[in-house]
């Protein structure tokens, strides 16, 4: 009875993402591959490789952070993303290309949006294609 009302609770859980038919690699393409590639190996000299890359398989709370709050060229998606949306790119990031980071929950993201000040507020528009 506790598994049955477990998978309940996390199929909930998945609801939005899947009812928008979201997921991190669809997500991956529409907002990182332009600059990241599709097979994370990045543009040598202009945007890093993800496929391989210790810290995007490293500290969460550090990857999260950077794609919130940007770093270097790279822009912030702390007003285009949401907390869920955030988790399954960065934990398709994570585990793509032999990768072996693990996952991350909206509730991860939440928590560092909140202690990085890079606020709650997320526009109601379609994430771009470029950063």
């Amino acid at each position: 009875m506790k598994k049955m009302m477990m998978l309940v609770l996390l199929a909930a859980a998945a609801a939005p993402a899947c009812a928008q038919g979201l997921d991190g690699k669809s997500l991956f393409g529409r907002n990182c591959a332009a600059c990241h590639q599709a097979s994370g190996a990045g543009i040598p000299g202009a945007f890093p490789a993800l496929r391989g890359n210790p810290f995007v398989q490293g500290d969460s709370g550090a990857v999260i952070a950077t794609v919130l709050k940007g770093r270097g060229g790279m822009p912030t998606f702390a007003a285009s993303i949401d907390d869920e949306q955030l988790a399954l790119v960065l934990s398709y990031i994570r585990q793509a290309w032999g990768n072996q980071g693990a996952a991350v929950a909206a509730q991860q993201v939440q928590a560092v949006r909140g202690a990085s000040g890079a606020g709650d507020a997320v526009r109601q528009e379609q994430p771009t294609n470029v950063h």
